[in-house]
C-alpha cells in the first residue's frame, strides 16, 4: 500500500454509501451553526423496536424522561438461561454528537450485534442533540440514564429484563461522540460512587474511536486529508455546534488531557479500552487519551486495527467489525465483578 494511502482497499459500494454520507452531512451544517434536520432525515433510516425476536435479539423502547425526549433502546439476548444474570451495556452512539438516535438502522444493527455477541443487556441511550442543545447536556443525559437504571427504573418498564440485569456488571461503551460521552458520563459517576449510587457499579468502558480534539492540528489530522467520513473541516464544525458558546477546542470536554484539564482523575474511574483505526485522523487524540489515563495510574488498554477507518465497525462484513465484537466481549467478560456465590 502506498505511503500516502489515506483509506484502505474498499469496495464500490461502500465508498458510494461513505461518500453519500459525507456529503449530505455537509450540506446539512448550515454556515450559521444549525443543522438542516430534514435534510438529515434522507439519510437516517429508521428502524421500530420489536418484542419479537429479530436475529437472537428483542428490543424495546423505554422512555426516561419525555420532556427532553431522553429514552433508550433495550436490546435483550433472546436465549438466556434459567436463572442467569447478564451484564448490562449502557451504549453511547456517535454522529459528532449532532446526527443519528438508537432506532437508526445503523446504531440498532452495531448494538444489536453487541447484545449477542457479548450476550448482554444493551441499554442503547437517545441523548439531546447539538446544536439546540449544547455541552454538557449530552453528559447529563448519559448520568440520568443511569439514575434511572439505578433507581429501578428498569423493573417498571421491563420486568423480565429487569430480572435478567447484572447492575453490578454495567459497562458504559461508545463510538466516535459517544466515546467522548463515556469517559465524562464515567468521571460523574465515579465522583459520587462511594455511596451515591445504590445498584449500578461501572465494571468498565470501552471508548470506539472516541471523538477527542484540541487547538492543535496533529499529524494525522494533516496526513490523513480525504480519509473516509472525517476530516478537520466537520470536525471542526462539530466542535462549535457542541461545545459552550465562545469555547474552543481546548476546552476539557474536547481536549480532556489538555492545557485547561484537572490532573486528578476520580479513585473508582473503571478500567478502559480505547479502540484506535490506522486510517482515522483522530487516531493521535485517541492514543493520547489513552497514555492520559496510564499516566494518571489507571488501567487502560489499546486496541489497534491498523487497516480500519472512522465507523469501520458499521460494517459488519469488515473482518477488522467482526473482531471488535469479540474484543468487547472479551474486555466485559474479564472484567466483570467476581461473585462469592460462583466460589471464585
Amino acid at each position: 500500500m502506498s505511503p500516502a494511502a489515506v483509506a484502505p482497499p474498499l469496495s464500490r459500494t461502500k465508498r458510494f454509501v461513505i461518500a453519500a454520507v459525507s456529503a449530505i452531512n455537509d450540506a446539512a451544517c448550515r454556515s450559521d451553526g444549525t443543522v438542516n434536520r430534514r435534510l438529515v432525515s434522507l439519510l437516517d433510516a429508521r428502524v421500530p423496536a420489536s418484542a419479537k425476536s429479530f436475529r437472537g435479539v428483542r428490543t424495546a423502547d423505554v422512555p426516561v424522561d419525555l420532556s427532553r425526549d431522553l429514552w433508550f433502546r433495550l436490546f435483550v439476548p433472546s436465549s438466556v438461561s434459567e436463572g442467569e444474570r447478564l451484564p448490562v451495556i449502557v451504549f453511547f452512539h456517535g454522529g459528532g454528537f449532532a446526527f443519528l438516535s438508537p432506532d437508526s438502522y445503523l446504531f440498532d444493527d452495531v448494538c444489536r450485534r453487541i447484545c449477542r455477541t457479548v450476550h448482554a443487556l444493551v441499554v442503547s441511550v437517545n441523548y439531546r442533540l447539538a446544536p439546540e442543545h449544547r455541552c454538557p447536556a449530552q453528559y447529563e443525559d448519559g448520568v440520568h440514564v443511569l439514575r434511572f437504571l439505578d433507581g429501578g427504573g428498569l423493573l417498571y418498564a421491563d420486568p423480565s429484563a429487569a430480572d435478567l440485569a447484572d447492575l453490578s456488571s454495567c459497562f458504559l461503551v461508545g463510538d466516535s461522540a459517544g466515546g467522548n460521552i463515556v469517559h465524562h458520563v464515567a468521571r460523574r459517576w465515579a465522583a459520587d460512587a462511594d455511596g451515591g449510587w445504590k445498584k449500578v457499579r461501572l465494571a468498565g468502558m470501552v471508548l470506539i474511536q472516541p471523538y477527542f480534539g484540541g487547538e492543535e492540528r496533529t499529524e494525522a489530522e494533516l496526513r490523513l486529508v480525504g480519509a473516509p467520513l472525517v476530516s478537520v473541516e466537520r470536525t471542526d464544525w462539530l466542535w462549535r455546534a457542541f461545545l459552550p458558546e465562545g469555547a474552543d477546542r481546548d476546552h476539557e470536554a474536547s481536549n480532556v488531557f489538555g492545557p485547561r484539564a484537572v490532573e486528578e482523575l476520580e479513585e473508582n474511574l473503571p478500567a478502559a479500552m480505547v479502540v484506535v483505526g490506522g486510517f482515522d485522523p483522530l487516531q493521535d487524540w485517541q492514543r493520547r487519551y489513552y497514555k492520559g489515563l496510564r499516566a494518571r495510574g489507571k488501567s487502560a488498554r489499546l486496541v489497534e486495527y491498523p487497516e480500519a477507518f472512522h465507523s469501520f465497525y458499521a460494517f459488519p462484513d469488515l473482518k477488522q467489525s467482526t473482531v471488535l465484537m469479540e474484543e468487547i466481549k472479551s474486555f466485559v467478560h474479564s472484567h466483570r465483578p467476581r461473585k462469592e456465590e460462583d466460589g471464585e
